[in-house]
């Protein structure tokens, strides 16, 4: 069964940094296409970047801030968040497999808060 476990979420102050991890486990091989998203309160949710085939992609709100990578050999994935801001205060996914157009699989969420 796959699975995937979010965590370092937590309260920053505006202008700090986090770093958001997503350990992937249940599977023998590695998943082609990983990302994350996230969910304000009373929004709806958002892409935030994905990494597929060692290629990353940004939504224009996060691009210059924040950081996707991933290490292979721990199915591991990273999101590196600077320079935040109280908008993006949010409960962040990652998620994993790509089928017609969404991701198959879905992580429990780690909040996040930006005090300004």
């Amino acid at each position: 069964q796959v699975q995937l476990a979010e965590s370092g979420g937590g309260l920053v102050q505006a202008g700090g940094s986090l770093r958001l991890s997503c350990e992937a486990s249940g599977r023998s091989f590695a998943f082609y296409t990983m990302g994350w998203f996230r969910q304000a309160p009373g929004k709806e949710r958002e892409f935030v970047g994905t990494c597929r085939d060692g290629k990353t992609y940004y939504a224009d709100s996060v691009k210059d801030r924040f950081t996707i990578s991933r290490d292979s050999a721990k199915n591991t994935l990273y999101l590196q968040m600077n320079s935040l801001k109280p908008e993006d205060t949010a409960v962040y996914y990652c998620a994993a497999e790509w089928s017609q157009g969404s991701p198959k699989y879905w992580g429990q969420g780690t909040q996040v808060i930006v005090s300004s």
